[in-house]
């Protein structure tokens, strides 16, 4: 059976080396993230995503989640339990504002918090990580009254929260969805329609399900310029704050998925369902994004956890497994064969792993810095380029993160070889829940395009230029530094390409954009590339810094080393990358559709 260990030591070393958290202390709630705060804090999360988490991650996925003739759903065997604890510890509510109930902590912490739940127990994550994406979009576009009626209780754990978007014959367009909103003479409208893929849709883990529905007002324009967002209670609420009864929202069937069988992905009825406008009128996609943003770090962040795990997993085998002998020799002559971990290919594979999780992690850190920034700042300017920062890596976060996190569960799958394919390992069920991260919350395609069409060309390429210049400010102030050469050199060719892949979209996407859309995903994963080995460089430089001041630690001598791995292995694909995107669309687009 599969084991996890949260990886607390690469955490500390990014919050408290790296980026430094203690520098934010002028920004609210980080001054109450102290240290020593945080270390508690970690600590604990990490105890009951070891303890409690992960021990019910093999009974979510076999026995699934089960409806009832009356359309109640059972989740698996402990997950109420473990819920009712995770509530009570207050982890709903670290980051959520303190006049609701919530701690007001960083967001950074949250965000790294969930790597450690997510990899335990992915389908168990999803329910909480659901109900605080729709405090972040109730916060944001809520009336004050709104605010009352929900987000303490959802803080408290009391009642959570879904997104309702996709719908039987839409996904991603949802210009094209039917759910229709009829106003009321009390300022509530009627809600009725169907919608799909409804992730913790229905459960038994709280007494109220607060559903954020996508629908359009009777007259509103067609496409995404008509949808509004009204919030939807699987029970109504009386007025002094209890429980009333239901209220036309129902659960019509259960999706029979390939993972993630511990969470309810739901088809939801809303036959008539009391709701309220949450927002504007015919705004509902701006209102809506707020939760999708917060929803896609997330799913970012899961595509590094099933990495994680999966990579712990293998790295484990390798070193048990006996399997034939090195190709220098016999390392344990005392045994039948030699243990997997000293084949070349092997350590390829668990290098490649590791060498994408750290910076990954580390990338996560640095981008949720940059949403409490965004949210907590006084500051206009320093707000408007952390938000400018925030845009531009969500796509590469949730794009790269996720296709990367996937692939590398296939990779430690392959360490096991064919034990690797039986259940009883656990491998086969990382790449089975990894495999959605890339499809929802806009699949991966969708995130190449965003960031190619919208997130470049904003406000005239100001966050694209931003990035570049504190890459190349980087470079330039440690490209004297000898030690920093194996890092600084590669990353600054890496660079050099993302440039030249931005120029030539410059020049070739606007007249023709085909090839923009022929060049998306690759330009997302040349970008995550050249990230990745920034991540890198400040990580390396911290670990030199803290080596030549005395600090022997092994664990800082395999961060360098992985680091080396990184950018003479890993790193060099963006060239890959960049002659992908230079030869255009032609031959992309040229068969005609018969032909495929």
């Amino acid at each position: 059976m599969p084991s996890y260990k949260a990886p607390l030591e690469d955490v500390n070393f990014l919050l408290n080396d790296v980026f430094q958290i203690d520098r934010y202390n002028n920004l609210p709630g980080f001054s109450d993230a102290s240290a020593d705060v945080r270390e508690a804090i970690l600590s604990e999360a990490a105890k009951f995503a070891e303890e409690v988490l992960q021990p019910l991650n093999r009974v979510g996925d076999l026995e699934g989640c089960v409806r009832h003739d009356d359309g109640s759903v059972t989740t698996p065997k402990g997950f109420k339990e473990a819920f009712r604890q995770f509530a009570a510890g207050g982890w709903l509510g670290l980051s959520a504002p303190a006049e609701y109930g919530g701690q007001g902590l960083p967001v950074t912490l949250t965000q790294t918090i969930a790597e450690f739940q997510t990899a335990a127990n992915m389908a168990f994550g999803m329910y909480p990580g659901l109900t605080q994406g729709a405090i972040a979009a109730l916060l944001v576009h809520g009336t004050e009254e709104q605010k009352k009626t929900f987000i303490p209780r959802m803080v408290a754990g009391e009642w959570t929260g879904t997104m309702n978007l996709t719908e039987p014959h839409c996904g991603t367009d949802l210009g094209l969805l039917r759910t229709r909103a009829v106003k009321q003479p009390d300022g509530s409208y009627k809600i009725t329609g169907t919608k799909i893929f409804i992730s913790a849709g229905e459960h038994d883990l709280a007494d109220n399900i607060v559903h954020l529905v996508l629908a359009r007002i009777e007259g509103a324009p067609a496409g995404t310029k008509g949808i509004s967002l009204f919030v939807v209670p699987k029970r109504l609420i009386n007025a002094d704050g209890s429980l009333g009864g239901s209220n036309g929202v129902s659960c019509g069937s259960i999706e029979h998925k390939m993972g993630i069988h511990g969470n309810s992905t739901c088809v939801m009825n809303y036959d008539g369902a009391t709701g309220w406008l949450v927002g504007a009128e015919n705004k509902g996609m701006q209102a809506m994004f707020v939760m999708m943003n917060e929803a896609r770090l997330g799913v970012g962040v899961q595509g590094l956890a099933m990495s994680e795990v999966a990579y712990q997993n293998a790295a484990i085998y390798a070193r048990e497994r006996l399997q034939g002998r090195a190709l220098s020799g016999p390392q344990a002559p005392d045994k039948p064969a030699d243990p997997i971990i000293v084949h070349p290919d092997i350590r390829r594979i668990l290098l490649s792993i590791r060498a994408f999780n750290e910076a990954a992690r580390a990338m996560v850190v640095w981008t949720s810095l940059k949403s409490d920034i965004a949210h907590r700042s006084a500051d206009e300017k320093e707000r408007q380029a952390a938000e400018d920062q925030l845009g531009l890596m969500t796509p590469v976060l949730k794009g790269v993160l996720t296709d990367t996190g996937f692939a590398n569960t296939v990779l430690a799958q392959q360490v096991f070889g064919g034990h690797g394919y039986i259940a009883e390992q656990g491998m086969e069920q990382f790449v089975r829940d990894a495999r959605i991260a890339m499809i929802y919350e806009g699949a991966n395609g969708i995130q190449a395009l965003d960031l190619v069409g919208r997130k470049l060309p904003r406000d005239g390429g100001r966050a694209v230029m931003a990035f570049f210049g504190e890459v190349g400010a980087y470079a330039k102030e440690h490209g004297g530094d000898e030690a920093m050469a194996p890092f600084i050199a590669p990353l600054s060719t890496a660079l050099g390409h993302l440039q030249q892949a931005t120029m030539w979209l410059m020049q070739n996407a606007m007249a023709k954009p085909d090839n923009a859309g022929a060049a998306a995903t690759d330009y997302m994963k040349l970008f995550g590339l050249v990230t990745f080995g920034y991540m890198w460089a400040r990580m390396a430089k911290v670990a030199q810094d803290k080596i030549a001041a005395g600090d022997g630690s092994a664990y800082l001598k395999t961060k360098l080393v992985t680091g080396r791995f990184f950018v003479e292995r890993l790193l060099p694909e963006t060239a890959l990358h960049l002659a992908r995107i230079q030869s255009g669309c032609a031959t992309t687009m040229e068969l005609p559709a018969e032909a495929f």
